[in-house]
């Protein structure tokens, strides 16, 4: 993995996104210290999966009843 400091990366982005284009990844190094912050990787389409929302997606089943209003304001807690 090749690691750049952030005004390296803004130079020479294009060159940054063909390394990428590549396979290869990229990290991000910032300040004095040249910390590693982040990291560009390769676009993978193979390994997006649908994610759950929530820690009960699935688990539980909610039901309103029809005769259940609630106004804006109430559900931002606005007085």
């Amino acid at each position: 993995m090749k690691a750049m400091a952030v005004g390296e990366i803004k130079t020479h982005f294009s060159e940054v996104l063909e390394e990428v284009k590549q396979g290869n990844k990229v990290g991000i190094l910032y300040g004095r210290a040249k910390k590693p912050i982040a990291m560009i990787v390769p676009y993978n389409e193979e390994k997006i999966t649908k994610r759950k929302i929530g820690i009960l997606d699935g688990k539980i089943k909610i039901k309103f009843m029809a005769d259940f209003e609630m106004t804006t304001e109430e559900l931002l807690e606005i007085q």
